[in-house]
């Protein structure tokens, strides 16, 4: 049996596009418009949109707009995304960022902007009209009175800890918290954690809880607990 270089399927939102990833992209070309060829017309002012699914297979930028403008020839057709198993150097190198920490021994003044593309361990203040931001976690050595935004990428599971936490804004992903007016002192409010509860609310709350909050938050590998 013949293998098929181009299959294509119908789905509730359109047609899939399955290239093979082991063949060669000029077989890809000639299928590709082969088949595009027999497709039934439908009616002229009725768009399909299209996804191409490319599987191992790294199409350069060029090879991308290349197909493109095969499929748009079909004037009723219209590509929505190209989908690739392929991880670039690129985003290998942006994953690998947004799972480190970066420590920053530092007093964050007003007007500063502190950000950072995983998490964030900062020994030092935020103060008033300072701003710091993470990617992922954000833990403060000192006292938070300035704002803080973890999860900036869209992690709900982010969290924000200070040793103080009298913030004059906190923001998780994408939900946004003041402080309360009653903010004032803070040794009340020592050793403190912020996160999204089930509400997807900012909730602020003792560190303790957090251990049962995010269970897989620490990152360390070895050494031994006793006690």
């Amino acid at each position: 049996m013949k293998t098929q270089n181009v299959m294509i399927k119908g789905t509730k939102s359109g047609l899939s596009l399955q290239l093979n990833d082991r063949c060669s992209y000029e077989d890809i070309l000639l299928e590709l418009e082969e088949k595009l060829s027999e497709l039934k017309g439908t009616e002229e002012n009725q768009l399909i949109s299209v996804r191409i699914l490319t599987g191992n297979r790294y199409l350069t930028t060029d090879q991308q707009e290349e197909l493109k403008k095969i499929i748009r020839l079909k004037q009723n057709l219209i590509v929505e995304d190209i989908e690739s198993d392929v991880v670039t150097k690129q985003e290998a190198q942006a994953i690998v960022e947004s799972q480190e920490v970066t420590s920053v021994a530092a007093i964050v003044r007003s007007g500063q902007v502190l950000e950072v593309p995983g998490d964030l361990l900062l020994v030092g203040d935020v103060n008033p009209g300072g701003t710091v931001r993470a990617g992922g976690n954000i833990f403060i050595m000192g006292a938070l009175k300035g704002v803080a935004h973890a999860g900036y990428s869209g992690r709900n599971d982010a969290v924000i800890v200070a040793s103080f936490m009298t913030p004059s804004q906190l923001r998780i992903s994408d939900c946004i918290s003041r402080a309360p007016d009653n903010y004032e002192h803070e040794e009340h409010h020592q050793m403190e954690c912020a996160y999204i509860d089930k509400n997807h609310q900012i909730t602020i709350d003792r560190l303790q809880v957090l251990k049962h909050l995010r269970p897989n938050i620490t990152r360390f590998k070895g050494g031994h607990y006793y006690g």
